[in-house]
């Protein structure tokens, strides 16, 4: 990992269920992403029904120290959440943290493996 690597905080962006099972399966795509590497902070935070909140999830990279952070949109499509409320919310946090760095992403919607997914289920699902 380089020393930039270390310096970056990677905020994965889910809408957060009441299903707790389902933010639990975004929090372990977080600690996998950092097992994987070369990013050792990565953490979820939801918009809704889920904990840490963005907000506070930037709050805790800032307390630790980080100086750049990459919010991660993991939703399918580019829709109302992440036209409207990511860059509302990613906004007040810059005004809170004006010396982070804040990155959006893009969401996985037009992502050139999400064909092959979509496959590898089909496949599955025929046996």
């Amino acid at each position: 990992m380089s020393r930039a690597d270390e310096r970056v905080a990677i905020l994965l962006f889910a809408h957060g269920s009441r299903v707790e099972e389902a933010n639990q399966s975004v929090r372990a795509l977080a600690r996998e992403v950092a097992r994987q590497g070369p990013y050792t902070y990565v953490r979820p935070a939801f918009l809704e029904l889920g904990v840490p909140d963005l907000a506070t999830a930037v709050h805790e990279a800032a307390e630790a120290g980080f100086r750049r952070v990459i919010v991660i949109p993991y939703f399918l499509t580019l829709g109302l959440h992440l036209r409207r409320d990511l860059p509302s919310l990613v906004e007040a946090e810059k005004h809170k943290f004006p010396d982070l760095e804040i990155i959006v992403g893009q969401p996985l919607e037009g992502h050139a493996l999400m064909t092959s997914i979509i496959f590898e289920r089909i496949q599955q699902a025929n046996g």
